[in-house]
């Protein structure tokens, strides 16, 4: 890899990481309160959701019709489409998983980094279920 895409990938990643912890994103007891929709609701991660779609669809857009990034590099649509019973059981435990820790794998890891209590624990179960999830459903092709 070329010293200008990993300086690159390092700088957007501290920025993504920076924007996660301004916004909140990365708190869990946020995340929770914007999941209670049925109790004390936090509309406050649907702004930031906002804002951040408002952001990319532009860039996403120009990407399509650009057909490559900024270095070059092609870039592949998107995966099958098609809604089977591995999706929706992926994402019931992503769901569960999300809801009763409050964190996903993206500020997880920022709160990891930035030595938060509780996210070393977070990660370990984060490999665990990549690995069994490995282990149980291959990916399809091998």
């Amino acid at each position: 890899m070329r010293l200008k895409s990993v300086l690159s990938a390092f700088a957007f990643g501290l920025i993504l990481g920076a924007g996660l912890i301004l916004s909140g994103m990365a708190d869990p007891d946020r995340v929770k309160a914007f999941l209670d929709v049925a109790g004390a609701w936090n509309p406050s991660l649907a702004l930031v959701m906002c804002g951040a779609i408002a952001v990319a669809a532009p860039a996403f857009y120009l990407a399509k019709r650009r057909g490559s990034t900024m270095q070059g590099c092609g870039i592949s649509p998107a995966g099958s489409a098609v809604v089977d019973g591995k999706l929706l059981l992926g994402a019931a435990i992503f769901g569960l998983g999300w809801g009763l820790s409050g964190l996903c794998p993206g500020p997880g890891l920022v709160l990891l980094g930035y030595g938060a209590r509780g996210a070393l624990v977070f990660a370990a179960a984060m490999v665990i279920g990549t690995r069994l999830a490995g282990f149980f459903a291959p990916p399809e092709g091998t």
